[in-house]
């Protein structure tokens, strides 16, 4: 694990981040994304020079376990290809290994992805590896393969920024369950010597899984969707650790939880931070995920997450110039 001295260091000389966390308008899920038949490349070119122009410089990416598994050199060339779109905007990638997120419900699967249920705010997110295989003690080596193939291609590459290893572990009711992963995700990379921090986010706010993720990690991360109020005492809590902190998932519109109200408190106390999405797409991540508060046929009022329209307009141009405003203003802090 890296020392107080070496994270700081390494945060000085990087500088304050501004992302988002990523998936192309169309894809579904990350087994869309990164599935051969299904990447798209001139999308992701396009959506990537429009956050570029907005002020962004670093996005988290979630890697797919199964698309790995079932065409490994396939899956390392493309993974290739989107660092390289993503260079030539000036963006950083962080890319997150493993994933207890499962929206839909289902484990993942290959081939094409079902199309988003109407209404259905990420209707068809998929865990990463999937619990079935996470449980599954003959898949350790493989996994560890996983792990390590991938750091070990990109260990030096500064196209990356730091690895995410496991976002929200425990999550969809996993709990304990997803501990052991969790530590071989961090026990196979550490073998490898990584060039990068890893990290993995403070997302329950209960004090066995923050212990958990904050004793493992290189860099502080968290999430959270709060009013400003909220965001304020996690920040004073997180900063006692003397480490950088990273919030990797913000944006709530619906819960005061907006540009407005949260880029210059972030700034101003040097937290760096990746809001949810982009643009909206199949993850209609746009919508609440309160169901009862969306309609079948129609945008709410006030989108949750994201950015822009389908077709890279703003969906609040205000938004994306005050968001102009505050990343062109020179980094300080208090």
């Amino acid at each position: 694990m890296w020392s107080v001295e070496k994270a700081n260091e390494w945060y000085k000389n990087t500088g304050w981040v501004m992302g988002f966390n990523y998936l192309p308008a169309t894809a579904v899920n990350s087994t869309e994304m990164w599935q051969s038949e299904s990447y798209d490349a001139e999308r992701i070119n396009k959506e990537l020079a429009v956050a570029a122009d907005t002020g962004f410089n670093s996005c988290r990416v979630f890697l797919q376990f199964l698309v790995w598994d079932k065409e490994r050199d396939d899956f390392i060339n493309t993974f290739e290809n989107f660092l390289s779109i993503a260079k030539k905007h000036g963006i950083s990638v962080m890319p997150i290994l493993f994933d207890d997120c499962s929206f839909s419900n289902k484990e993942p699967y290959l081939g094409k992805q079902q199309d988003p249920v109407p209404g259905v705010h990420n209707s068809g997110w998929t865990a990463s590896p999937g619990f079935t295989i996470a449980d599954d003690p003959s898949y350790t080596e493989v996994l560890e393969e996983y792990v390590k193939i991938i750091m070990k291609t990109f260990n030096s590459d500064k196209r990356i920024l730091m690895w995410d290893m496991y976002n929200e572990p425990g999550n969809s009711g996993r709990g304990k369950k997803s501990l052991q992963l969790l530590y071989y995700a961090f026990k196979w990379s550490r073998e490898i010597n990584p060039v990068h921090p890893l990290t993995t986010g403070v997302w329950e706010w209960k004090s066995d899984w923050d212990t958990e993720c904050l004793s493992l990690s290189d860099i502080i991360s968290y999430h959270d969707y709060e009013p400003i109020e909220i965001s304020t005492k996690r920040v004073d809590t997180l900063k006692k650790y003397e480490r950088p902190v990273f919030c990797t998932e913000w944006l709530h519109r619906q819960n005061k939880n907006t540009f407005s109200s949260h880029l210059e408190f972030y700034k101003e106390n040097n937290i760096s931070i990746y809001n949810w999405g982009l643009v909206e797409g199949k993850t209609q991540t746009y919508l609440s995920w309160n169901r009862e508060n969306n309609t079948n046929d129609g945008y709410p009022d006030i989108w949750q997450h994201d950015l822009f329209y389908f077709d890279l307009t703003p969906h609040d141009p205000a938004e994306i110039e005050h968001t102009k405003l505050i990343t062109s203003i020179k980094y300080y802090s208090k």
